[in-house]
């Protein structure tokens, strides 16, 4: 049987927790400029999607 390779496991482990960190920080650093990615650029795009259905609004082409 093969013997397991903890070193490996622990660099894959830190290298997902810098990743991980640098995102965070990333998305810290956009709201705080207020480019709003993320969550909040989500909703906005569901809310505008929502506006252009209700307008009557498909494809960027009106159907009345």
């Amino acid at each position: 049987m093969a013997k397991p390779n903890y070193s490996f496991e622990k660099r894959q482990r830190e290298l997902a927790k810098k990743k991980k960190k640098e995102e965070k920080l990333k998305e810290k650093a956009d709201r705080k400029s207020g480019t709003g990615t993320g969550d909040e650029a989500g909703g906005d795009a569901e809310a505008d999607g929502e506006a252009a259905v209700d307008a009557g609004v498909v494809d960027g082409q009106s159907t009345t």
